[in-house]
């Protein structure tokens, strides 16, 4: 008798998400052995890190791999971070090691942060955990570092995207592979969260309901309780599968803009590197805008500070011209209009 169907489900997902890092990560090997000067020598066994809050899951994250890890030659290793904002959150941290380590992942860490304030606290909290992630695979030299985000997540980011009316980047949620290198992998983005935690049930394995999770203080927290089941009450089940297709479809649209507006950018510059206005106007908003966008964040604007309504003030300097001044922008950066030129640097 095979697993129960949850188990399967999660350990398929994680089963394809590994063939791919195993292929990333023998392809300079295979790339020198078509070249007789390059030595072939053989790659290390790769590390991968499962990130584990102790939740549902990312614990059925870390039981999938735990089980997929060994039959492909692959290490791996546990991280999870200690925000800090919880009375007893060491212990819970030390107890999510503890069951890491009873699954058999080596190595196996628990980190601490300091979540700041900037951008509320689910940005800085995101922030700080993301960080905490990105030292620990630089200390251990993991090749890529697994998160547990479900079709439920993505549903979430999508709408939160949606919101902010942050055009079709934000609609498209989160990316199956991101990051440095392709160093963040999602393999639960085709499975729902009850998927998840019907496997751990499956595994008897143990899992902490994060409280802040139904806490209506944050703004996710509200949209996943309140907000999309009266989503699906009003306009039937299925809400959460079209947004997340919704969001795999807005990211082609993205990816082919940005490639379209990289390709135009050296185009609309003159020999200073300076933009033209006039061959700006010539593009599509969707082109122009980005790279608009791009070059305030090259000047120095910080790109999570840097929203739509910045850029379309921006862009009437091109499209809407009557003499108006500088925009001033995040990151003390100001854009001007010079003699047909659109000068963005720091003010």
């Amino acid at each position: 008798m095979g697993p129960h169907p949850a188990v399967a489900a999660i350990r398929l997902a994680v089963r394809r998400a590994l063939h791919d890092i195993l292929n990333d990560h023998q392809a300079p090997r295979a790339l020198a052995g078509r070249h007789p000067g390059r030595t072939a020598e053989r790659p290390p066994s790769p590390l991968v890190l499962v990130a584990c809050s102790g939740g549902a899951d990312s614990m059925a994250l870390a039981s999938a791999i735990a089980f997929e890890a060994p039959k492909l030659g692959i290490r791996a290793g546990g991280i999870t971070v200690d925000h800090g904002l919880q009375p007893g959150s060491d212990l819970r941290a030390d107890e999510v090691v503890l069951r890491l380590r009873e699954l058999g992942l080596s190595p196996v860490e628990s980190v601490a942060v300091t979540v700041g304030r900037e951008g509320g606290p689910e940005a800085a909290a995101r922030d700080a955990r993301y960080a905490a992630l990105d030292a620990a695979a630089e200390r251990h030299d993991a090749t890529a570092v697994l998160l547990g985000h479900t079709r439920d997540d993505q549903a979430e980011t999508v709408l939160l995207g949606l919101a902010r009316g942050s055009g079709i980047r934000s609609l498209s949620g989160m990316a199956a592979v991101s990051g440095a290198d392709g160093r963040y992998r999602r393999p639960f983005l085709q499975l729902d969260r009850q998927t998840a935690r019907k496997a751990c049930m499956a595994q008897a394995l143990p899992v902490w309901d994060d409280p802040h999770n139904a806490d209506p203080a944050y703004t996710r927290s509200r949209l996943r309780h309140e907000g999309l089941p009266a989503l699906e009450k009003a306009l039937g089940k299925g809400v959460v599968e079209a947004l997340a297709r919704t969001a795999q479809l807005s990211r082609d649209d993205a990816d082919a803009l940005d490639a379209w507006a990289s390709q135009a950018e050296a185009s609309v510059r003159d020999a200073a590197g300076l933009l033209e206005c006039a061959k700006l106007y010539a593009l599509p908003p969707a082109v122009r805008r980005r790279i608009l966008r791009r070059a305030a964040i090259e000047a120095g604007a910080p790109a999570g500070a840097l929203f739509a309504r910045h850029i379309e003030e921006v862009d009437r300097l091109i499209t809407g011209w009557r003499g108006q001044g500088a925009i001033n922008l995040p990151g003390k950066v100001v854009a001007q209009r010079q003699g047909g030129r659109l000068v963005i640097r720091q003010g």
